[in-house]
């Protein structure tokens, strides 16, 4: 058994715990008035802020170059019109409907990492992914109605992330993952601030407001992303994010704990397809080549 494989696994399963939580913040955050556009710009604003401190303290080198366009594209582009195409998506689609589309990126990564960058998919991660995929639908269950453009606007989240993984994946091979997140959540907090600037959004209304912002900023952001990104390096693109739907498993566990939501037999079958093809994959499926070498043995 592989424990450097093992480290990686359990890297991303705290990473999706830290994510699933994200969105029982973000309720107590929105009760307390706090209007998304401002959640989404204090999240990486904090997170941006606190980790360039840390990278200050250490004397870590910043990304330069191509990697630093790369980095912030992702950021500003990538992460920001995934956040802005699930929330619009939410509009016109049940909140049901959207999470299913966004976790359709699991497949969708692992087809173009074996499309595009010679990925292996073998019998027994292509079942991982099905399986994945199929206990992330049973997990969120509820109302799937939705409206053509919720349709369009889901689908389009989920092919952003699956973009902004593969990019990320790729450019994780030069760079270390947390000057690589640190640029992320910079990017993406300027976009945002102009975003706030044009359209003045609610702010929150109190302490208990700023607390739960600050929560998603330091635990489902910070440890969050550098943990993806630290375990991804390791994974790959495919298996990092197969790993990764545990995140809605954690969501409905603790909004059944934290918010009383009932929780109904088929999230619990779901949840635990979703623990077994993780437990599966964490175990077995070895490591996936790298990007650049198999690039470069085509040339």
């Amino acid at each position: 058994m592989d424990s450097q494989r093992l480290r990686a696994a359990l890297y991303v399963a705290v990473s999706a715990s830290a994510f699933g939580a994200m969105a029982i913040f973000a309720r107590f955050a929105a009760a307390d008035g706090a209007d998304v556009v401002v959640v989404l710009f204090l999240r990486f604003a904090l997170a941006g802020l606190l980790m360039a401190g840390v990278m200050g303290l250490a004397r870590r080198r910043w990304p330069r170059g191509r990697p630093l366009a790369v980095l912030s594209a992702m950021g500003g582009i990538g992460y920001v019109g995934q956040s802005l195409c699930f929330f619009s998506a939410l509009g016109h689609a049940s909140a049901g409907m959207v999470a299913l589309l966004l976790y359709l990126h699991p497949f969708i990564v692992t087809v173009l990492a074996a499309l595009l960058f010679g990925h292996r998919l073998g019998r027994g991660r292509v079942a991982c992914v099905l399986a994945a995929t199929v206990g992330t639908a049973l997990t969120i269950g509820g109302d799937l109605h939705s409206q053509p453009l919720g349709l369009l606007l889901g689908v389009g989240a989920a092919l952003i992330y699956s973009g902004y993984i593969l990019v990320g994946a790729r450019v994780l091979e030069s760079q270390p993952p947390l000057a690589a997140a640190t640029v992320v959540m910079l990017s993406a907090a300027a976009v945002l601030g102009v975003l706030v600037a044009v359209l003045r959004p609610a702010w929150p209304a109190s302490a208990a407001g700023w607390l739960w912002i600050g929560l998603i900023a330091v635990v489902s952001t910070v440890v969050a992303m550098v943990l993806l990104f630290a375990g991804m390096r390791r994974l790959g693109p495919a298996d990092a994010v197969t790993l990764s739907t545990l995140e809605p498993v954690v969501t409905f566990v603790l909004a059944a704990l934290l918010l009383d939501e009932a929780v109904s037999p088929l999230q619990v079958v779901g949840g635990a397809i979703v623990v077994a093809a993780v437990v599966w994959l964490a175990r077995a499926g070895g490591a996936q080549p790298s990007m650049r070498s198999r690039s470069r043995s085509k040339r």
